[in-house]
């Protein structure tokens, strides 16, 4: 087959997903200001372009698949294949919002007062229909960035801005009155390959796999024990697992060996708990995958 023509983010989404990547067993190398990058895998070749264009090059054939916003796509309103939901940004695991604010002390305070009015945003072809749809008439003007700042020295009644906590809006002296939706990071696929060509759609599972499985890791830890064998039951039903934890039994004792994948937060009240009951030689690891 032709390499599997692969887009990396660049910008916000950039050392999220190249770390990403590393997590689930591809190296990325970006070449100072080179648009293609190197990976150690003979079967795919890697371009960088913005997030924000990614989505219209996936559904075009230019690249068979890439990394971006749900935000970007349907913004651009293209027509791709969603191979995974990948739950990260630039900073977290949780979905960005794309919310409408207004000044903290205005007047506004649902979309309808919005008639008339004048809106800044990136995201312009989606707001536009998204008014449009329900004929609310409002301007909507591109922002090349700063956009909260825009309404706070009137040059715009309100903004439609993406934010995480709302915290930044806040510290702008602005209020949200509306959610529009919530987005995430998508692995995307161009219709055609995915349809139409088999080894790089099995190409493309196989990389959301291990994605996805290095995601659910990330905040996971394995946890190993010795366990006396009348303290078994008692410590077994205290576990977080996943599945049903792994027991085996220690030679020529009444002893017992239990492994565990537990989510990182749970760790320091658990262990404290499995050594007052009986626990002994707990050690907590690492996870690079947990598929």
């Amino acid at each position: 087959m032709g390499k599997l023509r692969l887009g990396i983010p660049k910008g916000s989404l950039e050392k999220a997903t190249i770390e990403l990547f590393r997590r689930a067993g591809w190296h990325i190398k970006v070449n100072g200001r080179s648009y293609f990058p190197d990976i150690d895998d003979p079967e795919i070749a890697c371009s960088m372009c913005r997030a924000q264009e990614m989505s219209r090059y996936v559904a075009d054939g230019t690249l068979d698949c890439g990394l971006t916003g749900l935000d970007w796509t349907m913004e651009n309103d293209s027509k791709v294949e969603v191979v995974a939901d990948l739950m990260y940004s630039k900073s977290s695991h949780n979905p960005v919002r794309w919310v409408v604010a207004v000044p903290a002390d205005s007047e506004i305070r649902s979309l309808r007062d919005l008639a008339g009015k004048k809106i800044a945003t990136e995201l312009v072809n989606y707001t536009r229909r998204f008014f449009t749809q329900r004929q609310i008439p409002v301007s909507v003007e591109f922002s090349w960035g700063a956009t909260e700042a825009k309404v706070a020295a009137g040059l715009v009644d309100a903004v439609v801005e993406v934010t995480e906590t709302g915290s930044t809006i806040r510290a702008h002296g602005l209020k949200i009155i509306h959610e529009l939706f919530r987005s995430n990071t998508q692995f995307i696929a161009n219709p055609q390959v995915w349809q139409n060509d088999p080894v790089k759609r099995e190409k493309m599972e196989n990389l959301a796999v291990l994605l996805l499985g290095a995601l659910r890791a990330e905040n996971m830890v394995g946890l190993k024990m010795n366990i006396p064998e009348k303290q078994l039951k008692e410590i077994v039903a205290l576990l977080p697992s996943l599945l049903a934890p792994t027991i085996a039994s220690l030679y020529e004792t009444d002893w017992f060996s239990v492994e565990v994948v537990v989510n990182q937060s749970e760790v320091r009240q658990l262990i404290p708990r499995l050594i007052r009951i009986g626990a002994q030689g707990i050690v907590e690891y690492p996870l690079h995958k947990v598929i």
